[in-house]
């Protein structure tokens, strides 16, 4: 029952978010995470350090001084992994690089978070979070009329690059098993960002090509009988049949309230009915909805606050959230655990330590470790990580598709399979579905589960995020999947959770987001709103590949299967770590509401004479200012009066003459871009396809987001764009040993689908 990454040792050289948060999520899965922090401490003094680096050991080096720097030169070469988030060149000048690192310690995986990459003109701009989330449009407003940006206190690049370096740095793991070679890593924080904008920058050229995305009536934020808001699923989830009675509006039958077509086709109609849905929720208070359609099966979740959401029941019950004594802070509640394995479970070891408290015992195991032994001279090498890997792709819409198709830019074959008779299309199966191979199966039948059995005789990994119970009722669980595979590795992604009073809830993005506290934070004192990105969705993906890599790193040392799950609240959870610990003394003063433009004076944005732009620097920093034509005469001020100040001056000139003039003088800067489009058509974008715009299936051009993490070994690929719903359905078919007349029966039969199941 001992956590997969126990034995793996990590040396964590990581400041302020991304390189701690990674180091973070290994630890909680058994990895001997050691910390490595400059003289006085982590660069950012902040409660979210006793998250960050719990679990963890800790020592202080001076690594501009020689014998320091020896030192850690003695702890990368006993490591497995080591992770740091400078920006690029910075460990090269001082001889712990990658290059020099790999030669020393050839075994070694080495993972670098820098803001902008090292092949990055930004490359050596200080990419605090705003100045990367102004350079990806994630500030942009959701009224598009606006030019304003609007600030949000979820760091969304750093959160991105460290969910996607941890993925990476367990598959390099995984590979190194098999060819005993490391390898390393970069995750730029601005390239790590664009998998999370995903489908909301998704196009197709030709218009005649659209699917237009099916819309339900009444989903959305309601305000309640209480001043309270409700985020409610809507005509477009499941239950609504049952919802309308619970609520007591089957009269409304009568003017085609469940006819959804006709009133989605008449505007007057449907702001008829938005206005009466308006009605009839403040008809009741917010909780006594949300009990209502939870009893009736749908998805309906009020908006609460993150203190609230510390309280929950539910909160508690599911174990995301842990109470830790800490050291500095006392009691303190945590964000749990993200990702969850049967046999081999994660779980907090221990309070952050105390800056240094382990230099002794870390300085005695250098003495006595041996060095790793070299790789084998006869090692295979791998065209690709997970090269052998076979995934059944079971889920659906955003959160387990990303999973798959994760999986699959790591070298994984990963067939999807659809359900033929969902509504007539494959929701976003242009962005989540490429790289794998596509089967329509009706997994409801008899027939279709044969074809099921037969196709799991040669996987290594089912992938499912369908609402609990759903395949247990069609036989499919982890225990019957598990009788005839032992050793499958089985993940299971949700809304909530798999433990706790709400495991049975449905719910998407949205709920997450109302129930955690994200909602009630960016929409401030006014209606609760929704972030710009669906970022739990596809975090959740990204934590669902970290848990199946994980399984598989288990599997190949033992033989072992097990089932692994994960949810779009833990992600919520984790996306808020910078302010998520509830202890005696907090104050809940994030940055919060559709007018923040920042965290203070020295991160936020200005308008310029043109536009506007992004700052960057810590709060001590201010005398950076002197040295920035203009602004010398500001460094005298703090606070409000600082803002004022800069504001004023910033708006005299260009945006490029203040991003250069800042950038020179050490202050991080960027432009502020709030279009998806342009940020897109990037040159440099596109040219590291980030940006892919490629041929699919009869629908000419599409545009997508592409992978951000670099390998220098076994490097992953976007793979093909995704083909059309059930292209490969001879092609997997014949591969289990079903004949073309064998297939085409199933199609005929209905069980099979190759036509007629459009790319939504």
């Amino acid at each position: 029952m001992s956590s997969v990454l126990e034995g793996v040792r990590v040396i964590d050289f990581g400041q302020y978010i991304a390189g701690p948060l990674a180091g973070m999520l290994l630890a909680d899965q058994g990895a001997d995470v050691i910390r490595v922090d400059p003289p006085g401490g982590p660069t950012w003094d902040t409660p979210a350090n006793a998250t960050w680096n719990r679990g963890k050991r800790s020592i202080i080096l001076n690594l501009k001084q020689p014998d320091d720097v020896e030192t850690a030169l003695r702890m990368i070469a006993s490591a497995d992994v080591v992770i740091e988030n400078f920006r690029p060149g910075v460990m090269d000048r001082l001889g712990l690089g990658p290059q020099q690192a790999l030669r020393q310690n050839p075994r070694l995986v080495y993972c670098s978070l820098p803001g902008f990459a090292s092949d990055d003109p930004r490359a050596q701009v200080r990419a605090f979070e705003g100045v990367v989330g102004a350079a990806t449009a994630t500030y942009r407003p959701h009224d598009a009329e606006s030019d304003r940006p609007v600030y949000t206190a979820i760091p969304i690049a750093s959160n991105y690059a460290a969910f996607q370096a941890v993925v990476s740095i367990v598959i390099a793991l995984f590979a190194r098993q098999r060819d005993g070679l490391g390898q390393w890593i970069e995750v730029p924080l601005f390239d790590a960002t664009f998998p999370s904008i995903g489908s909301r920058a998704m196009r197709v050229h030709d218009p005649a090509h659209v699917v237009p995305t099916p819309r339900g009536i009444w989903g959305g934020g309601f305000e309640c009988a209480d001043g309270r808001w409700v985020q409610f699923g809507g005509s477009g989830n499941q239950n609504f049949r049952q919802f309308v009675e619970a609520a007591g509006i089957t009269s409304w039958d009568q003017e085609g309230l469940t006819d959804i077509e006709r009133i989605m086709r008449d505007p007057e109609l449907f702001a008829k009915h938005l206005q009466r849905a308006r009605e009839l929720f403040k008809t009741r208070t917010a909780q006594a909805w949300e009990d209502l359609v939870a009893e009736a099966g749908s998805e309906c979740a009020v908006c609460r606050t993150s203190a609230e959401w510390f309280e929950h029941p539910h909160a508690r019950g599911s174990q995301m959230v842990l109470e830790i004594y800490d050291p500095r802070y006392g009691k303190m509640l945590q964000p749990g655990v993200n990702v969850r394995l049967s046999r081999t479970p994660g779980a907090v070891r221990g309070p952050a330590p105390k800056p240094d408290q382990h230099r002794a015992e870390i300085i005695t195991e250098l003495e006595a470790r041996a060095p790793h032994a070299p790789p084998p001279s006869s090692a295979v090498m791998l065209r690709a990580a997970l090269e052998g890997v076979r995934v059944l792709d079971l889920c659906i819409i955003l959160a387990g598709p990303t999973c798959g198709r994760t999986l699959a830019e790591f070298g994984a074959d990963v067939i999807k399979i659809d359900n033929p008779l969902r509504g007539g299309y494959v929701a976003s199966h242009n962005d989540v579905n490429r790289g794998k191979r596509s089967l329509l199966l009706d997994l409801k039948s008899a027939a279709g589960r044969d074809v099921f059995w037969r196709l799991l005789e040669g996987a290594d990994v089912v992938a499912q995020n369908y609402r609990a119970g759903k395949l247990e009722k069609l036989g499919l669980s982890y225990e019957e999947v598990r009788r005839r595979k032992p050793d499958i590795v089985y993940a299971s992604l949700n809304a909530f959770g798999h433990i706790g009073p709400w495991a049975q809830r449905p719910g998407h993005e949205q709920f997450a987001q109302a129930t955690t506290g994200m909602q009630r934070r960016f929409g401030g004192s006014g209606q609760p709103m929704i972030q710009p990105n669906p970022i739990n969705d596809y975090g959740t993906g990204f934590m669902g590949a970290y848990a199946v890599a994980l399984a598989l790193l288990h599997r190949q040392r033992t033989g072992e299967g097990q089932h692994v799950d994960t949810a779009l609240a833990y992600t919520a959870m984790i996306h808020q770590s910078p302010f998520m610990q509830l202890y005696e003394g907090k104050r809940w003063d994030e940055p919060s509401g559709q007018d923040c433009l920042g965290s203070g004076p020295l991160h936020r944005a200005y308008r310029a004479r043109d536009g506007w732009f992004f700052i960057g620097a810590r709060a001590d920093e201010v005398a950076r200012l002197a040295a920035v034509e203009g602004l010398s005469s500001v460094t005298a001020l703090d606070g409000m009066a600082l803002e004022q100040a800069l504001a004023e001056r910033f708006a005299r000139d260009a945006v490029d003459t203040w991003v250069a003039r800042l950038t020179q003088a050490g202050i991080g800067a960027h432009r502020y871009v709030g279009d998806l489009e342009e940020l897109m058509a990037d040159p440099w974008v596109t040219a590291h396809e980030l940006s892919l715009t490629r041929e699919h299936d009869e629908m000419g051009l599409v545009t997508t987001c592409g992978p951000a993490p670099r390998l220098s070994r076994t490097p992953i690929r976007a793979g093909q764009p995704a083909s059309k719903p059930g292209a490969e359905a001879y092609e997997i078919l014949s591969g289990v040993g079903l004949s073309d007349r064998e297939v085409a029966a199933l199609i005929e039969a209905g069980i099979v689908r190759v036509d007629g199941v459009a790319a939504g």
